[in-house]
């Protein structure tokens, strides 16, 4: 029996108690930290200052009590443990907060610089424009810009149409020009450039010497089917960028992302495989750690050696130690020195969700699911440690996925249970892979084919996990909901030790998850009472308005064939009385054919402005072959379809510009009542048109305001907040290269009350009317149709995340529009253009 429990156990079967001396310098490094990243000097200065007089007033009070030393010690550490945070995050956050390269991304300067690549490239779907482009993490060297030289080592995000870029390794020097703007968190900037890059000399020889087996491993997989040629790669070294996005969103809503990206896990496999080689091959005594320190050091290097794969390494040793050598005695403190490490020598992982996600879990691995897996005595050990880890780890990053993600999987633990038996086989076989593809390329293939065999089986069970009803659950997050998850953590660690000392009861909980996960009350797309749905088609607009049972208008179509199709069908929108392109851009118009694709469509608006020319010819085939008749919107046309929606045209009433924004400023703007509901559709209208539309609409009014031009920061404040809308809906691509939608409208609507929804981050967003009359918005989940590229597989949930009053009992005064106040005529001038933001904020609710 002793056996059973593990090495923290004594001769006498006693669990011996776990060292917390560490912890609580780990958690002061981490407030330290976070407080350097983001507090003033001043702010600073003072909280160190009030740090160490308390430290040395308790130590002069309490000198002449009988204190363990250790305790005291352990205060110390922890006093200076914080004062280091503080001083490391402030002198990382400093220069590129406030270095040269920010100071020029503020003014938007044109610069040339010396940089190193520090990451893979990627390529990023195509948009609007057609066309895909690169993104790449640099590290800037040498500045010019504005007429002065700075030598700097500065992050920054590059984004290219060339795609010369993609074919460079990390480690690779570089000569750049291109246009800088603000970024935030660990970015000093985005550098845009249409350039190709002047390659300076060599990548890095970890990059050169690792390359061969990481290209390899891709082409051992070129034989596979899509799913099983992105999935390989991504289990065995972390390299996704193949996987199809329908796996991508089905391995999303089951829980099972951390799968394709270098964890804790992938570490553990790696690790304990070597371990047990090593082992069975004699190797004894101080071998065995030197041959795990080899193994990851190897592992590390094959997957890129980047922060997040040393958090990994770290994390996976820790747990694959502590279970199996040292226990949670001693692994708790491994971690709590590993976290204070790699916190000082990257503060930025202070404000990593993964990071806090990963040692979260790596500390329900070592806590519960050590302990958890001594309690199931009716299972094989290896069946119980396959459930308790899984389990423990998803109960101990609760908060953290309440408070930031605002979304779980309660497909997560039966998905991954199901996986598991999978996933290291997949690994192995495909780390396999890659280790011998230099030397045969056929041994590759075929150990690559058979890792293709388990990974097929993670995909189905993703498949099939995402199209349970039940199968994610969202909230409002907050401070409350923090506060109540771990309320809710507490209940599970009291309870679950007596549910797992019984099969009886182990079984009534795993029913009771199929049964929620079955019969959850949100069961299925669309939401009942749905009046309008914003289809998540990427960076483009693609919008539905009810029309009564199987039909609907839709405005727009989106730059994607398949994912506007996608939309319609889990509408079950059979008809289109009417389709309205407000004008032919190509995110607005390139999906038309997924419209017609077995619909009938009565009939198609456009407007008056045909340009670009060669879309226009592209659109009129489309519907010439499907017989749809076509009209040009004329403005004071109005419109009944069906008994319930009325649309009347109210612009463009004239051609303003020239160019790209002469076609924006030509959208169709229609003013839609749909149920008593007001909704404006703005199509691109830019802030010329938009004053010009308010000048001739004075009693213009709407419930729901589709933001013009995807959230750019070229907006008319006046249209955004006295319109009286209450819900502000945004049809945008998630990681678009415009910077869309700024930061600064989603901020003026929130200023303004209103909820706002954005395809980016909530995936299809439909305004709902309930039946006691209150307009609420409901959403599906971000990431099914991210870029709009193939067609995705459907994650049937929706969740209702605010209600709003539809009606006003009093009219609320508002300023006359003609007299707006000096800061929002101030606002809109220094908007007016059409420029890029910073990253997007999260979405601000009413």
């Amino acid at each position: 029996m002793s056996s059973r429990l593990g090495p923290d156990a004594d001769r006498a079967g006693a669990v011996k108690p776990v060292d917390l001396r560490l912890v609580p310098a780990a958690v002061a490094t981490w407030l330290g930290v976070l407080a350097g990243l983001h507090a003033p000097p001043g702010w600073l200065v003072a909280g160190g200052t009030a740090i160490t007089a308390g430290w040395a007033g308790f130590a002069l009070v309490r000198r002449r009590e009988r204190r363990s030393v250790r305790t005291r010690l352990a205060i110390a550490i922890a006093v200076v443990a914080a004062l280091a945070g503080m001083a490391v995050g402030y002198l990382r956050a400093e220069p590129v907060r406030h270095g040269p390269v920010a100071e020029l991304a503020a003014s938007e300067a044109f610069i040339g610089a010396d940089a190193v690549v520090t990451d893979d490239p990627s390529i990023r779907a195509a948009e609007a424009a057609g066309e895909p482009y690169v993104v790449v993490r640099l590290r800037l060297e040498d500045v010019v810009g504005r007429g002065e030289r700075a030598k700097v080592r500065t992050p920054v995000l590059l984004i290219s149409s060339d795609l010369a870029w993609s074919e460079l390794l990390p480690g690779t020097p570089v000569r750049v020009t291109g246009r800088l703007a603000s970024a935030s968190g660990a970015l000093a900037a985005f550098l845009r450039t249409d350039d190709a890059p002047e390659v300076l000399g060599p990548a890095s020889l970890v990059s050169r010497a690792t390359e061969p087996f990481r290209a390899g491993l891709r082409a051992a997989v070129s034989g596979l089917g899509p799913t099983e040629r992105g999935l390989v790669p991504g289990l065995a070294i972390g390299d996704d960028g193949a996987l199809p996005d329908a796996d991508r969103a089905d391995m999303r809503a089951t829980g099972l992302t951390h799968l394709t990206a270098v964890s804790g896990m992938h570490v553990g496999i790696v690790l304990i495989a070597a371990l047990a080689i090593a082992r069975s091959a004699g190797v004894r005594g101080y071998g065995v750690p030197a041959v795990a320190v080899l193994t990851l050091v190897a592992f590390a290097l094959l997957v890129r050696p980047d922060p997040s794969v040393v958090r990994a390494s770290t994390m996976g040793m820790i747990s694959v130690l502590g279970l199996s050598v040292a226990g949670h005695k001693r692994a708790l403190p491994a971690l709590a020195c590993a976290v204070l490490v790699l916190l000082l020598v990257d503060p930025w992982l202070g404000v990593s969700i993964g990071f806090a996600l990963s040692v979260l879990s790596t500390v329900g691995i070592l806590v519960l699911a050590a302990h958890w897996c001594e309690l199931i005595r009716w299972l094989p050990r290896t069946l119980a440690q396959a459930l308790t880890v899984p389990v423990a780890a998803q109960v101990a990053s609760i908060p953290v996925l309440v408070g930031f993600v605002s979304e779980t999987s309660l497909a997560s633990v039966p998905a991954n249970l199901l996986a598991a038996p999978a996933v290291a086989p997949a690994t192995l076989l495909g780390v396999a892979a890659a280790v011998v593809a230099p030397v045969s390329g056929t041994v590759a293939s075929a150990l690559a084919w058979l890792a293709g065999w388990p990974a097929r089986w993670i995909a189905t069970v993703a498949e099939h996990g995402a199209d349970l009803p039940g199968a994610v659950v969202r909230w409002a997050g907050g401070a409350g909901s923090v506060v109540a998850s771990v309320g809710v953590v507490a209940v599970l660690v009291a309870v679950m030790p007596r549910l797992l000392r019984r099969p009886l009861w182990t079984a009534v909980a795993a029913s009771l998850v199929v049964f929620v996960l079955a019969a959850a009350p949100t069961v299925g797309w669309p939401p009942r009472g749905w009046v309008m749905v914003a289809c998540p088609v990427g960076q483009g607009d693609a919008f539905v308005i009810a029309a009564g049972d199987g039909a609907a208008m839709v405005v727009d179509a989106g730059p994607d064939t398949d994912a506007v199709d996608r939309c319609l069908d889990d509408l079950g929108v059979t008809h289109v009385p009417l389709l309205v392109l407000t004008h032919f851009h190509r995110d607005h118009v390139d999906g038309v054919p997924g419209v017609l694709a077995g619909r009938r469509v009565d009939g198609v608006l456009v407007s008056p402005l045909p340009e670009p020319v060669e879309q226009v010819e592209k659109v009129t085939a489309w519907l010439a072959a499907g017989q749809v008749p076509v009209g040009v919107a004329r403005t004071g046309e109005e419109r009944l379809i069906g008994d319930s929606v009325r649309v009347r045209v109210v612009w463009p009433r004239r051609i303003i510009g020239w160019g790209e924004s002469a076609a924006n400023d030509a959208s169709v703007v229609l003013d839609v009542l749909v149920h008593d509901v007001r909704i404006l559709l703005t199509g691109d209208i830019e802030p010329v048109a938009q004053r010009a539309l308010l000048s001739a609409e004075p009693e213009l009014e709407a419930d729901v305001l589709k933001v013009p031009h995807h959230g750019s920061r070229a907006q008319e404040p006046a249209l955004l907040t006295e319109l009286g809308a209450s819900i502000a809906v945004i049809g945008v691509g998630a990681d678009n290269r415009h910077g869309h939608p700024s930061p600064d409208v989603i901020d003026m609507l929130g200023v303004a009350g209103m909820v706002v929804g954005r395809t980016d981050t909530d995936g299809a967003v439909a305004v709902v009317l309930t039946p006691d009359g209150e307009l609420g918005v409901a959403t599906r989940g971000a990431g099914v149709y991210a870029r709009g590229r193939g067609r995705e597989s459907s994650i049937r949930r929706s969740r209702t995340v605010a209600a709003t009053p539809r009606r006003r009992t009093m009219p609320t005064p508002r300023t006359p529009r003609g007299s707006r106040s000096a800061s929002g005529r101030a606002w809109s001038s220094s908007h007016a253009g059409a420029g890029t933001s910073t990253t997007a904020r999260p979405t601000t609710r009413g």
